[in-house]
This record gives structure tokens, sequence and C-alpha cells, in this order.
């Protein structure tokens, strides 16, 4: 075998391993025992695998704006559960409950979001809530 052939077969194969080890498990990121409660302003969406993002602007205790991000499920899980890519907008008033990350970012790990016509849907999260002990 040529040491092109071998390089080329060895590069296929990292390529196709890379997506599993980029994948993370909640537990690993999130922390189900400091559940959060999000209203804000939808700043943007990203629809994409393996996992949506939603960004929002929440004010504070103090009225200050905090820009946060929020994990949900993979697409397809989210379509079957009742919504889509363009469910929600910019600027649109959403709530959403979920689990902090461990790291101390303004991110949480999403269970729900309550849309702005009050509907709430499962936004796709991996975790325990609450968790098994």
């Amino acid at each position: 075998m040529s040491m092109k052939r071998l390089l080329i077969g060895a590069g296929l194969v990292l390529a196709l391993v890379r997506p599993v080890f980029t994948h993370h498990s909640f537990a690993a990121e999130f922390d189900a025992n400091k559940p959060v409660t999000l209203k804000g302003a939808v700043t943007k969406v990203e629809w994409a695998n393996p996992h949506i993002w939603v960004y929002l602007d929440v004010k504070d205790d103090n009225g200050a704006v905090q820009p946060w991000q929020c994990e949900g499920g993979p697409p397809n899980t989210l379509t079957r559960n009742g919504w889509g890519p363009n469910s929600l907008k910019v600027g649109d008033q959403i709530t959403i409950d979920g689990a902090l990350a461990k790291d101390g970012s303004k991110t949480c790990n999403a269970r729900t979001v309550k849309f702005p016509d009050g509907r709430s849907v499962f936004a796709g999260s991996s975790g325990e809530y609450p968790p098994k002990h």
C-alpha cells in the first residue's frame, strides 16, 4: 500500500470519527441541580445539528441586559415536538426553563421554551429533571 493511500485512508477515518468526539454529555457541561428560568428577547436562533442554540437578552435584577445562550436538542427532535426554524423570530419575548452551565457562563441547556403565543414546547434537553440520585 502506498503512503499516499495510507494517508488518505487515515484522513477519511479521522473525518468520520471527529463528530463523535465533538458531541458532549449533558452531565459534563450542565448542572441539573441548578435550574434556571430566563425571560427575554430572542436575538438569534441557530437551527443546525447537532443542537440548536437560542440567544436572548435577559434583564437581571438591576435591570441590566445580559446576553444568554441556550442549547436545545437536535433539529429533528424539535420538529417532531412542534416547532421549527421559523418558530422564533428576533425580538420575540420568550421564557426558557433549563439547567445552568457548570462553567459559570451565561449558558443553559433548555428543557422547555414558552413561545410568545403562550404555548410551551419541549426543547430537547438530554438531562434528567430532576436528576436521579
